[in-house]
């Protein structure tokens, strides 16, 4: 036993005497937290739109300053005949056109109707399909306004109503799938090296002739990273609570339980990687490529799972982040206790039970 503390010492003294680890494991969690929080988002502010006014009346000046009064636009651009339109976009400032029709007022009055067109850029497809939700919704607004005090017999009237995001607020989805993202690149990033550094240090003779057992070697590899990653989740709990303004509706000791099961799945298959990798930098190129791209493009982070191809969707299962976002989400914003989130608990626990026996068995292989 005392053999087995002086090697996780060891291992202690080897993480903080070099700055580089120190930088990766502390510094790199709390820039990309801030950074994908502030940078990642599918919202718009700020917007700059012209404007095509061919009515030039009380009702369109009304309507056009209720949209410009909003925070998503900005610095109004008033053009005077359609050939501008092009132009306008073409400098790459303007990101909408809104086109009144002729008359609008007489139209709205005589008719009951009158016609907005919103012209987009959809060279950003995302920013165009949001900027139209956007000017559609002020308009349909200042129409409820206008209409209240007028009956129609038979209304259908949808309403809806958020939930878990009333505001829909993008950092509330970016924050769970970042903190997924850095906990699995950081702890496996980590702990893939470990094994390897001793390999290139000319160490790993010592640990081959020593009397720990390779299970011991695994766990005592594993231990600080466990123990420095649980550090790295509050401290990232800790940013988008009050920084964020990430709400926690849920079990904080279930949170943290949970973070603590997935940051030892990360090194699990982090130690994995290290006992298959010859060098620091093959096991580095690895944990980046191997695990950065799938956590990214196959967890549900960005881009919805339901909406790949069914041989992805398959593929997906075997990525440790896509269960651990669903539970975050659960708990951050669902508030879901271990009832609804035990078979994405289990899995997780399975996969760890996986990379740590292969591990092991890998140490061994070279053993003999």
């Amino acid at each position: 036993m005392k053999r087995f503390i002086g090697f996780i010492r060891k291992e202690f003294y080897h993480i903080f005497r070099d700055k580089r680890s120190l930088f990766i494991l502390f510094g790199m969690p709390i820039a990309q937290i801030m950074l994908f929080g502030f940078a990642i988002t599918n919202e718009i502010n700020n917007v700059d739109i012209a404007i095509f006014n061919k009515s030039k009346d009380a009702t369109t000046e009304e309507i056009i300053n209720k949209i410009t009064a909003s925070k998503y636009y900005t610095n109004k651009q008033l053009i005077q005949n359609e050939k501008e339109i092009e132009t306008v976009f073409k400098r790459g400032k303007v990101k909408a056109v809104l086109v009144f029709e002729n008359d609008f007022s007489k139209n709205l009055i005589k008719e009951n109707k009158a016609t907005i067109q919103i012209i987009t850029d959809a060279t950003d497809p995302n920013t165009a399909n949001t900027i139209a939700n956007y000017t559609n919704s002020i308009l349909r607004t200042y129409q409820q306004i206008v209409n209240k005090d007028i009956e129609i017999a038979y209304q259908i009237i949808p309403e809806t109503r958020m939930v878990y995001n009333p505001e829909l607020k993008s950092v509330f989805m970016f924050v769970p799938g970042v903190m997924t993202i850095i906990l699995m690149l950081v702890s496996a990033m980590m702990t893939s090296i470990s094994i390897t550094r001793e390999k290139e240090l000319g160490t790993m003779e010592i640990l081959l002739v020593s009397p720990i057992k390779p299970f011991q070697v695994i766990i005592g590899k594993v231990f600080p990273y466990i123990f420095l990653s649980i550090i790295n989740a509050i401290v990232i709990v800790l940013l988008s609570i009050f920084i964020f303004k990430m709400p926690i509706n849920g079990s904080f000791i279930l949170l943290g339980l949970e973070s603590v099961l997935f940051t030892i799945t990360s090194l699990s298959l982090g130690i994995l990687i290290s006992t298959i990798s010859e060098t620091q930098q093959t096991a580095m190129m690895i944990s980046l490529m191997g695990l950065m791209l799938p956590t990214i493009l196959l967890s549900g982070f960005i881009f919805p799972i339901s909406s790949m191809p069914i041989p992805l969707q398959v593929i997906s299962n075997i990525i440790p982040a896509k269960w651990f976002i669903i539970i975050l989400k659960g708990i951050m914003l669902k508030g879901v206790d271990i009832s609804f989130i035990w078979k994405e608990t289990v899995i997780l626990i399975g996969m760890t039970l996986f990379f740590m026996g292969l591990s092991i068995k890998k140490y061994k292989i070279r053993l003999e």
